[in-house]
């Protein structure tokens, strides 16, 4: 077989290169170069290894726990992780019944007396109280022959997001650090960081933010660029690689994800766009269509140890307007 584009994988197999690259990043997924050829490529040992990880991250495994499972050959690592989340699983089962039955109760009760313009009343109700206490939860029956497509369907049933926020960004002024090519997050990143602590922003600047975009956003062959952000004072000054900048900030929708849960991206865009009150605005920065990321905690982050120092969560940031 062939070594495979990052281009080519991530259209095969529906998941994006900026995870990709994050799997590789935390090394989870180890990627090959051509010679004379610039961008990651995969062979069919890391190409069935990668079929192993989408597996085990729909079933909700998480990623520290595949990469144990992945690096050991002994089946007691797997067993330990996979009880442990039939365990978490059944509990949320549990809950889900429970609520489900209790739904059910009212519903049939409300429906047994609508004629008599019933009003509901939950602590007041005796009967209803009773109900809930002494409700037994229900056993469910699953069948255990899933195909992939079954999973892909529960998964994305239980991916549904529920904690989309709208916030107001106010006006900042940044300093910008662009990259393009080969890891150019990583190297946008570097840049600020050299920028930060050569210029104690992060002594200084206790509300000290950063934000970050795809800009441009990866073409066919998987090459784009990446430009961070980080707050800075208005009257300072920024030397090249450096620009200054001003963004106007605005109305948003934030999703908080851990890092590398980038999949979450479409899903967010779809909850949106499906939204009744509100209606995505194209607004600068335009790299990907005014949507922004904001990696959080940056005061924390910058004032750790710097062989330490990590980014745990990012809030996915795309621009609306009332409709």
């Amino acid at each position: 077989m062939e070594l495979q584009t990052i281009s080519q994988v991530s259209k095969e197999y529906n998941i994006s290169t900026r995870t990709l690259r994050y799997y590789e990043q935390i090394g989870l997924l180890p990627s090959v170069k051509k010679e004379d050829y610039a961008y990651r490529t995969y062979d069919m040992n890391t190409i069935v290894r990668l079929q192993q990880v989408i597996i085990l991250r729909k079933l909700r495994i998480p990623l520290k726990q595949i990469g144990n499972i992945l690096e050991n050959k002994d089946t007691l690592i797997a067993l330990e992780v996979f009880r442990k989340s039939l365990y978490e699983i059944d509990e949320e089962i549990k809950a889900l019944s429970l609520i489900r039955s209790i739904l059910k109760t009212f519903t049939n009760k409300l429906s047994e007396n609508k004629e008599m313009n019933m009003v509901l009343d939950l602590l007041g109700d005796e009967t209803i109280l009773k109900i809930v206490e002494e409700l037994a939860v229900t056993k469910l029956n699953l069948k255990e022959d899933k195909s992939m497509n079954d999973l892909n369907k529960a998964n994305e049933v239980l991916t549904k997001l529920q904690d989309i926020r709208i916030l107001h960004i106010p006006s900042l002024t940044v300093a910008s650090f662009q990259c393009e090519g080969e890891n150019p997050e990583d190297r946008a990143n570097e840049l600020m960081n050299q920028f930060v602590h050569a210029n104690q922003l992060h002594i200084k600047k206790q509300d000290i933010r950063v934000l970050g975009f795809n800009n441009p956003n990866p073409d066919e062959t998987g090459k784009h660029g990446y430009e961070f952000w980080v707050t800075i004072p208005e009257d300072m000054e920024v030397s090249e690689p450096g620009i200054k900048k001003h963004f106007e900030g605005g109305l948003y929708a934030a999703h908080c994800i851990k890092m590398g849960d980038f999949n979450e991206w479409p899903l967010f865009y779809k909850c949106v766009c499906e939204s009744e009150e509100y209606e995505r605005e194209l607004r600068e920065p335009l790299g990907m269509d005014g949507s922004i990321e904001e990696h959080l905690n940056a005061y924390t982050y910058y004032n750790m140890d710097r062989n330490k120092a990590k980014f745990a969560q990012i809030d996915l940031l795309i621009p609306i307007k009332q409709k």
